[in-house]
């Protein structure tokens, strides 16, 4: 298991390494550097002054050389006026008014310098840090209420396959995976957030939750993002106990004279629980990235809303900063999620 683990880990670092040189290389092409510089100095700018902008912020070295600055394992050239005063470079992003002297040599992820936001005017960390604590909390909620639900559901339906209360738990399972969340969300809102029916329950909107979370402000987008999710667990579920229930050991355990709840309890239901594992690890990337949606419906200021700001507002140190903490969070519950696999199934050996 040790020798698993370590090449997991050094197939992480080889994955996150490709992954991030890519996104590096998709926001550093040129016309994005030269959309930065015009955002940044003035739209009316000459393409001399943009180029002297791309030059003088640390823009205008080589492709390679830069991703080994935003590294951490390249030092980054400072840019100089003619008294030898720091004007420019990668580490004096975010740090103006330092002296030449006082600007480190070596400012990459490495150093624990993920660049300063051109959006939030904040350093990465900063923004990064404060937008997943708060997506971290509607992940939580999301997931305490999503997997006992969908739990629960697919081993009734599966208890019993074929019978009328599986025929409706599956239906319920497969409507609620293909309806979208900006659908159900809106639906949620119409319902319960309106004047439409008079049920104002809740609030429609998710804002006021950066504040502090709250019954009326937080049951809806949680409600939107664990309805989503809940479905894929619930026919995964399902299709699991189902199997199981065929088992020859399931039938000799009811031909010794057991009750069906004691069959399904001691004997079905660890089994059963094996396969949906991975399924609900995987749940937390879609989590972290696949909340966009619902924090854009709810104007909730989350990790999946960073993304888009970056996005937007071509700020390349926080969609790299996005990028690097979702490659992590997919690799650590992939190795996870195989890790706790074996460990339930002692059918499993890794090598």
């Amino acid at each position: 298991m040790a020798g698993f683990i370590i090449r997991r880990l050094g197939v992480m670092a080889l994955t996150a390494l490709c992954m991030t040189f890519i996104v590096f290389l998709l926001t550093n092409l040129q016309p994005n550097l030269e959309k930065l510089a015009k955002t940044q100095a003035g739209a009316r700018i000459t393409d001399a002054e943009v180029a002297r902008w791309i030059d003088r912020n640390g823009y205008g070295a080589p492709m390679l050389t830069r991703y080994g600055e935003w590294l951490g394992v390249l030092p980054a050239p400072l840019a100089t006026d003619a008294d030898g005063r720091a004007v420019g470079g990668r580490c004096l992003r975010g740090h103006p008014g330092l002296a030449a002297d006082e600007v480190p040599r070596f400012c990459g992820v490495l150093q624990g310098d993920w660049g300063y936001s051109t959006k939030f005017r904040r350093p990465v960390t900063e923004v990064i840090a404060e937008r997943l604590q708060r997506t971290g909390l509607l992940m939580a909620w999301a997931f305490a209420t999503m997997v006992p639900l969908a739990l629960i559901v697919g081993v009734l339906a599966g208890m019993r396959e074929g019978s009328a209360l599986d025929r409706g738990l599956s239906t319920l399972s497969i409507a609620t995976t293909s309806t979208p969340e900006y659908v159900s969300g809106v639906i949620f809102v119409a319902l319960f957030a309106s004047s439409m029916v008079g049920l104002k329950w809740f609030t429609g909107s998710a804002k006021s939750a950066v504040e502090g979370a709250t019954f009326q402000n937080f049951t809806l987008p949680v409600a939107t993002v664990a309805l989503y999710g809940m479905g894929y667990i619930a026919r995964m579920t399902r299709a699991s106990m189902a199997e199981v229930m065929t088992a020859q050991y399931i039938r000799t355990a009811r031909l010794k004279g057991l009750s069906f709840r004691a069959v399904v309890l001691r004997h079905a239901l660890r089994n059963a629980l094996i396969a949906p594992f991975t399924v609900i690890m995987l749940q937390f990337p879609w989590l972290l990235t696949g909340v966009v949606i619902v924090e854009a419906l709810f104007v909730y200021p989350g990790f999946g809303d960073a993304l888009v700001q970056g996005a937007q507002n071509n700020d390349i140190d926080l969609l790299l900063a996005v990028s690097v903490v979702a490659v992590i969070v997919v690799l650590a519950t992939q190795m996870l999620s195989d890790i706790g696999y074996a460990l339930l199934n002692p059918r499993i050996r890794v090598a």
